[in-house]
């Protein structure tokens, strides 16, 4: 199909690109040249990045001055959560600086060794490898050096002597940190190891603050952080004359609210139990993840055969159509961890229930295949859906995966590995999924009433290391005093 190359308007072109059409032309709009003044063209291609996002590119170049200069901005959706990519790059390793990295016009790029921040309206959206963007902060900071040693000499002389430490770091000449954060979720840095786990990239995702939302265009009611606040100041100045009778399981629900604002799951199942009958549905107000409208959560709590007393929690917006369901567990956090192994023979294994938790890491021994904590989320499925999953979200989070600038030893790696991961579900041969839980807290299903007669599941405990009791915050738990008030309490 030849692209379109005559001159159209603003107008055609942004019909054009919101059209949903797969074969998108090349667009070309006569727009002004910032440096020259003259009459220039930008060209506008919609095209969509395979397992990634859809993207509208443009270039801008000026004939008459020779100016150049292109931009990405992202055409689908703004994700559920935020991302933080943090990156370690050590000194002479050229091969990390050819990294591509995607960072859309929301993102911010820090550098914490050099007290170094690119917010987001400095570099707007750019499809750049890791060395082109700090290449392209050096030479923006370069260009007005001329001007400020006139104006300001002694900032332009502190400006020289930062620029020759980031050249340094450009060059690999040191060792540094980068952290690429995104509220929009949009931004993306590439993975050469994948489908492996990178040493060097460790990758967060986090729900938008009512600042972030604001920043992304979403409607914020600026008073609710302060109602909030009353809220919970109310509480605390209510005394008993001035309580109303409230129906049934509302009480469990206001202090099962408060214990999850302090993500205390001790507190919240003292709460629910003491408050609630088993598997009592309450209901109270909460905050949209996606828009911060105004929603309602649904809460009880049930126990697992075999398992445990777990909290369901789910979620659900009127405004934007926005849906979450989360499960929590219940009860104080075990001495040990626990290892889940199942040997995945028949197809009915496919059909076994899982929970995993937040903290669970999940590995497939005969892929290599290895999930850190926290990747997938906390999640209630079954084997087959848990596979499903994971090979969802490598698609998703390694973008560049089927691009045109990777070489084809590694694109036939992944498809490789992608075949291999398909083949898991037809069960030609058995394998092995393995759920590594710190705080014990997932879960499979057994296929016999006795969980001792399931010869395909075993479970291991084993003693916490001192780096995953670090890691989830254990180390600094002071616990003697409310040791004191329970036994003083459990005296009187």
């Amino acid at each position: 199909m030849e692209n379109k190359e005559e001159i159209v308007d603003v107008r055609s072109v942004v019909e054009a690109v919101s059209a949903e059409d797969g074969d998108a032309p090349l667009y070309q709009v006569e727009s002004l040249c910032m440096r020259c003044g003259e009459n220039g063209v930008t060209k506008f291609l919609l095209t969509l990045i395979p397992h990634f996002r859809k993207v509208l590119l443009s270039a801008f170049e000026c004939p008459h001055c020779g100016e150049r200069n292109n931009e990405v901005q992202f055409a689908g959706e703004i994700q559920p959560r935020g991302c933080c990519y943090h990156l370690e790059v050590p000194s002479g390793d050229q091969k990390m600086f050819h990294r591509q990295v995607v960072k859309s016009e929301s993102a911010t790029i820090k550098i914490p060794e050099l007290d170094f921040e690119i917010p987001p309206e400095a570099q707007r959206g750019s499809l750049s490898t890791l060395e082109g963007i700090l290449v392209r902060a050096a030479d923006e900071l370069q260009a007005l050096q001329d001007e400020r040693k006139k104006v300001d000499p002694q900032t332009a002389e502190a400006i020289d002597q930062f620029l020759l430490k980031l050249r340094a770091c450009s060059r690999g000449d040191l060792s540094f940190s980068l952290i690429l954060d995104d509220p929009a979720g949009n931004s993306f840095i590439e993975n050469p190891y994948a489908p492996s786990p990178d040493p060097s990239l460790h990758i967060k995702f986090y729900e938008r603050t009512p600042e972030q939302q604001a920043s992304l265009g979403y409607l914020v009611d600026p008073t609710q952080l302060e109602e909030s606040r009353t809220v919970v100041t109310e509480e605390s100045n209510s005394t008993s004359d001035q309580m109303q009778r409230v129906p049934h399981g509302s009480v469990g629900a206001v202090a099962g609210h408060r214990a999850i604002a302090q993500s205390n799951c001790s507190e919240m199942a003292d709460a629910l139990f003491r408050y609630s009958a088993p598997e009592e549905v309450m209901t109270f107000p909460s905050t949209c993840g996606a828009c911060t409208a105004r929603c309602e959560t649904r809460m009880f709590v049930t126990r697992i055969p075999y398992f445990q007393e777990v909290i369901v929690m789910a979620s659900t917006c009127d405004s934007c159509g926005y849906r979450n369901s989360e499960l929590k567990p219940g009860g104080r956090i075990p001495e040990k961890g626990k290892k889940i192994s199942l040997c995945v023979k028949y197809i009915n294994d496919l059909s076994r229930d899982v929970i995993k938790s937040d903290a669970a890491s999940v590995k497939v021994p005969e892929l290599d295949l290895e999930l850190a904590s926290g990747t997938l989320g906390g999640v209630v499925t079954t084997v087959e859906g848990l596979i499903t999953k994971i090979s969802e979200s490598l698609e998703r989070v390694h973008g560049f995966t089927f691009g045109d600038s990777l070489d084809e030893n590694r694109k036939t790696k992944w498809q490789d590995f992608k075949a291999r991961l398909n083949k898991l579900l037809s069960l030609e041969d058995s394998w092995t999924l393995i759920l590594d839980d710190a705080l014990a807290n997932s879960f499979i299903s057994p296929a016999t009433d006795d969980m001792k007669d399931d010869h395909q599941l075993t479970f291991e405990e084993y003693e916490r290391s001192w780096e995953q009791n670090e890691e989830l915050g254990l180390n600094d738990i002071d616990t003697s005093s409310a040791d004191a008030a329970y036994n003083s309490t459990d005296n009187a």
